[in-house]
């Protein structure tokens, strides 16, 4: 019988460090760094379609957005009509800031 409260125990001790594992890998907080858009520039200058790298960056950076669009140096770069395209397709739709 003791044998099974402290298999039980052990099960469930190492069930909350996953979840606690889990919860910290979705906390962590993203630098915003225009520059991690580079992937993006030539989908952006032109009608070429969005590289898988320039995707995930737009996702990653996702949460900057509304700080790039209030810099005044940055919108006129990312509130493109080419940009806010290459966001679409990318599954990443702008935020309404």
């Amino acid at each position: 019988m003791k044998a099974s409260y402290t298999a039980v125990f052990a099960s469930a001790a190492v069930l909350v460090v996953l979840l606690l594992l889990a919860e910290a890998e979705v906390s962590v907080a993203v630098t915003c760094s225009p520059t991690e858009l580079s992937p993006c520039v030539g989908a952006i200058t032109s009608s070429s379609p969005p590289s898988k790298s320039c995707c995930s960056k737009i996702k990653e950076q996702k949460p900057c957005l509304c700080q790039y669009l209030r810099n005044p140096n940055l919108k006129k770069f990312v509130n493109t009509p080419n940009a806010r395209k290459v966001a679409t397709t990318c599954g990443t739709p702008f935020p309404k800031c």
